[in-house]
């Protein structure tokens, strides 16, 4: 990549979660510094600043009337001086972010093998396990809620601080108190060291000559994993590509370079750098890139408000150098470049250096890129879950009922408003029925989850871009 000497970029949007990472971000070895830092001379206006925080700090520690924790006041003055830049993808990471965020674009941490997100102020498993991995041994299930980790209350926490107590060493043990329905139990899991697939692939169900590749971040493997994946469908038939980036954070920069490069031609335009005063660098399709290895057949891509950095890249990548269409809603618009750098003590400084720019050098900052089709889910694809800690029952009204009216009339019942009205009712007895629950009428955690079960397959079934995607591809 001309103009620029470091190794290593990272593009994505944030840390959350067991497997997502995030920011777009430049790892330089002590080396590179030292190559590319210039001598500072410090001012009188510098020094007395410096002077007047070794006062504080100073005056903190000989008179506030109770003990202070040193660490915990440098740490503080680190996390202060990040803040006030207000700058949500600039800030101090101290040892065990730094982790987390090298776990999370690593090709493996050590876990048990489940995704977590925070449900009604609790933590719930929230997707299938992967597969082979602690947690589908022990037999977690899509939204089992944590209530407990280790005898610990879990309501309230942070995602970061579940996941950090559910992490650990390989052979090390955690127990989890699980709440499934109106059940309790607790499940005693040995940790284990858990790959990250980042790209799965599979031929469409309505055309065998279509490959699906789902790619849900970009980590240290995932150019390798597309790779293989895309030789593997071709030698089971497929004669173009879906590439479904929804949802994705983004990930290495290098890794998105090496991706895209696979889809153009030498010398087309990938993605370029600026600062304030313009564009300071670019990087072009290359057989360094892509030794070679190239995707000549169709392909539509698909993106939405959750595909971020290096996914834009991507996206606009193909769309602009390679005239690729882009089908879905627009991303989520992160434009700019951090530099990651080890301070010293395991801790690092996440700081914004740059913005990328798409191959047009438009910037997508708060804007996004804009698809060439644009297809969406229904509106109560975005709808929360049902409650799980109450039931929903005759004559109730709120939002939550509302929802749950939506979710009926899209599995076909006549249902509407936000009324638990007769009609609901009839409509939950139904339900319960098909799927052999209890006929209550009432909408407890079984049926809800049976009712969110059913939407979810119906919302693959007739997914609206995917089935755009499959049109255009049959057109070519």
């Amino acid at each position: 990549m001309k103009g620029l000497t470091t190794s290593r970029y990272i593009v994505s949007l944030v840390c959350v979660a067991i497997l997502s990472g995030g920011g777009v971000y430049l790892w330089q070895t002590a080396q590179q510094n030292q190559q590319t830092t210039q001598p500072v001379t410090e001012t009188s206006t510098e020094a007395s600043g410096m002077e007047k925080i070794q006062s504080l700090y100073d005056q903190i520690l000989a008179n506030y009337y109770q003990e202070v924790d040193e660490d915990a006041l440098i740490e503080g003055a680190l996390q202060g001086m990040t803040d006030a830049l207000d700058d949500p993808y600039t800030t101090y990471l101290n040892q065990s972010d730094a982790d987390n965020l090298e776990q999370s674009l690593s090709g493996s941490f050590e876990g048990i093998g489940a995704t977590l997100s925070i449900v009604e102020d609790y933590p719930e498993v929230a997707q299938a396990p992967i597969k082979n991995t602690p947690a589908e041994k022990s037999g977690l299930r899509m939204n089992d809620r944590i209530v407990k980790v280790d005898g610990e209350d879990t309501q309230g926490q942070e995602l970061s601080e579940v996941v950090g107590k559910i992490r650990g060493e390989k052979g090390t043990k955690v127990t989890l108190t699980i709440q499934r329905g109106e059940d309790t139990f607790d499940v005693e899991i040995t940790r284990d060291v858990i790959p990250i697939e980042t790209v799965h692939g599979e031929i469409a169900e309505s055309d065998e000559t279509i490959g699906r590749i789902d790619i849900t971040s970009f980590g240290e493997n995932t150019a390798a994993e597309l790779k293989e994946t895309i030789t593997e469908l071709r030698e089971a038939g497929a004669k173009s590509f879906v590439l479904d980036l929804r949802q994705n954070p983004g990930g290495l920069l290098d890794q998105v370079q090496i991706m895209a490069s696979m889809f153009l031609e030498n010398g087309q335009t990938i993605v370029k750098f600026a600062n304030n005063q313009g564009v300071i660098s670019e990087t072009k399709a290359s057989e360094t890139l892509d030794e070679g290895f190239k995707v000549t057949e169709p392909v539509v891509v698909i993106v939405d408000g959750g595909s971020a950095s290096a996914s834009e890249i991507f996206a606009a990548a193909l769309q602009e150098s390679a005239d690729i269409p882009v089908v879905g809603t627009e991303t989520f618009g992160k434009g700019t470049v951090q530099n990651v750098k080890d301070l010293g003590d395991n801790s690092e400084l996440k700081m914004t250096v740059m913005k990328w720019l798409t191959p047009n050098e438009n910037w997508v900052n708060d804007q996004g890129v804009m698809p060439d089709y644009e297809e969406d889910y229904p509106e109560y694809a975005y709808f929360p879950p049902l409650p799980r800690d109450h039931a929903l029952k005759a004559g109730q009204s709120s939002t939550a009922v509302n929802n749950l009216n939506q979710f009926l009339k899209a599995l076909g019942y006549s249902t509407s408003g936000d009324t638990f009205n007769d009609e609901t009712t009839a409509a939950v007895q139904s339900f319960q029925e098909a799927h052999d629950l209890k006929g209550t009428g009432e909408v407890d955690a079984d049926t809800a989850q049976a009712i969110e079960k059913e939407v979810t397959a119906k919302l693959k079934a007739e997914d609206p871009a995917y089935l755009k995607a499959l049109s255009l591809l049959s057109e070519q």
